[in-house]
């Protein structure tokens, strides 16, 4: 059996290919592939992280004996889980000495994920930012069951609680989210528009243009990750804002996308992605701004993008 996790096709796998089902624990790893990958970017806000989660799950799958296992689903996810926990740990530490806000790596998704509301809101890059604020066994459990609506008894395998923890942990979890999530939920077609408008005054350098469209209190991050330049603070206020972005080199080019559920802008410089932009819209402005600009978080959509244009 391969040591290689075979490949899905889905709404996270762009130019994806199916291997033939040789044994049954293929075939179910193939049919619960991008559930146990969105399970794992959702709780790491990192594709790459994702990536190895679903190499070491893999790994432990092949050895399970599959007469034992009552439901592949849940047996798939309980492992998936507990290895995105251990690393989600140490993950954690490291992001304490990281240089400059941290954003998730930013994920390519075909636009029909912004058709299912619930799941495209989960990846949007505002909601991962506030499920960072959550504890490990927080996120878990709340990205467990309020997104794939698990049952708390599969949940509290997966975590290693009881259920009465478990359902404790969620309402605590559900009740931080609640007080921090977007405030409402905005259509593609919405947030389109204010992208399209943002985009013109970027392009254009018009700066009443970019004021019109910038909410007062909006915040802008920038991750450089230490390896390119970009604010070591959060930016705050629409005259700061949009001072920073009539900087942005002339040469970008800049291409529409869907980026983690909602479309989003690429930065090229030199045909090469520079940043990854995007927002989020309340009330019809601009409030958040983010700007993904780590060459390491951007390798992957440098490789999908490349093969799709």
């Amino acid at each position: 059996m391969s040591e290689r996790p075979p490949d899905a096709p889905g709404p996270y796998a762009r130019g994806g290919r199916t291997q033939p089902a040789v044994d049954p624990a293929t075939e179910a790893f193939v049919v619960h592939r991008n559930l146990l990958f969105t399970v794992a970017y959702e709780m790491l806000g990192s594709a790459a992280d994702a990536e190895d989660v679903l190499q070491e799950t893999w790994l432990l799958w092949a050895g399970v004996d599959l007469d034992a296992v009552r439901d592949q689903r849940a047996y798939l996810v309980r492992i998936t889980t507990r290895q995105a926990l251990k690393r989600l740990r140490t993950l954690g530490r490291r992001r304490e000495s990281y240089v400059g806000p941290w954003l998730p790596e930013p994920l390519l998704t075909a636009p029909d994920v912004a058709e299912d509301v619930e799941l495209a809101e989960s990846v949007s890059m505002a909601m991962l930012l506030v499920l960072e604020t959550l504890s490990p066994t927080e996120r878990a459990v709340f990205v467990l069951r309020e997104v794939f609506d698990l049952d708390y008894d599969e949940i509290a395998e997966g975590v290693g609680k009881n259920e009465a923890a478990v359902r404790q942990i969620a309402h605590r979890a559900r009740s931080h989210v609640a007080a921090r999530r977007p405030r409402d939920a905005v259509s593609p077609d919405q947030t389109r528009n204010a992208l399209h408008a943002f985009r013109q005054a970027v392009e254009t350098g018009d700066l009443q243009h970019l004021l019109d469209i910038l909410a007062p209190d909006i915040v802008f991050l920038a991750d450089g990750g230490g390896l390119k330049q970009a604010a070591l603070t959060p930016i705050v206020g629409a005259d700061h804002v949009a001072h920073v972005l009539s900087r942005i080199n002339p040469t970008a080019s800049l291409e529409p996308a869907h980026v983690n559920g909602h479309p989003a802008l690429i930065a090229r410089v030199d045909g090469h992605v520079d940043t990854v932009i995007t927002v989020r819209i309340d009330d019809g402005l601009v409030t958040g701004l983010y700007a993904v600009r780590n060459p390491e978080k951007l390798s992957r959509m440098e490789r999908e993008t490349t093969v799709t244009r």
